[in-house]
């Protein structure tokens, strides 16, 4: 397992020198998996890359048909039921009818 510089928590991930990332890729990709690790790689002291997870993909209308037909709002995050709850909101609004005379 690569040697991790913990005194650079303000950059964003656990350091390792590009020699390190090469000689460990295999089990830096592996934390990234398993534990959505990042990891800064240096070259001469000075950042030039980052190793992360990639976003999570939007989700597609087949997940959202599985959730409803589960049950199981755990499917989604919570940021896309918050979002959920917002478009509810939204179209559940009351609105005042204009005055069709006004233009």
């Amino acid at each position: 397992m690569p040697e991790v510089n913990r005194s650079a928590a303000s950059s964003g991930g656990r350091v390792v020198s590009a020699t390190e990332a090469v000689r460990s890729f295999r089990a830096i990709v592996a934390r990234v998996l398993e534990e959505r690790a990042v990891y800064v790689v240096e070259r001469r002291g000075k950042p030039v890359a980052r190793i992360g997870p990639v976003a999570d993909p939007p989700l597609t209308g087949a997940m959202f048909a599985e959730i409803v037909r589960s049950g199981s709002a755990e499917l989604a995050g919570a940021e896309y039921l918050r979002a959920v709850e917002d478009g509810i909101a939204v179209l559940n609004r009351a609105e005042v009818p204009g005055d069709p005379w006004e233009r």
